[in-house]
């Protein structure tokens, strides 16, 4: 029978959960707003993980809005404190590097949840009409 998940499948789980306590609790730059850590994927040779991170403070935030930027600037600046933190928590020979991207499948989630509501009401409409 086969492995139900792969090691590198283990540790992003173990890398979000630790993160995610991580950026709550350890980094005090007043800048960073309330941050979501959705995802992570590490790579097979352990040499980097991608984390995507979304924003709790605005509803409708682009990958180009200003706060959206500078929020990925000041994680990815504390990538290496973040990543020696980590060392402590989980015990591998290699942390891989930490790369924070944004997330924007929460606002897309939205967008897709709206269409479908406008379509039911449209369906709704018609049929009483």
């Amino acid at each position: 029978m086969a492995q139900e998940f792969s090691r590198t499948d283990r540790i992003a789980d173990q890398m979000q959960r630790d993160l995610s306590e991580l950026i709550r609790s350890s980094l005090k730059d007043p800048r960073l707003g309330m941050v979501t850590v959705n995802q992570v994927t590490v790579a097979r040779d352990l040499g980097y993980s991608d984390v995507y991170v979304t924003l709790l403070t605005a509803e409708d935030l682009d990958a180009d809005a200003e706060e959206v930027k500078t929020t990925i600037k000041i994680l990815n600046g504390a990538a290496g404190f973040l990543r020696t933190e980590l060392s402590r928590m989980i015990r591998l020979r290699t942390i891989p590097q930490l790369r924070f991207h944004f997330d924007a499948s929460v606002k897309r989630g939205r967008q897709l949840d709206n269409l479908i509501k406008q379509a039911r009401k449209k369906d709704n409409d018609q049929s009483e009409g």
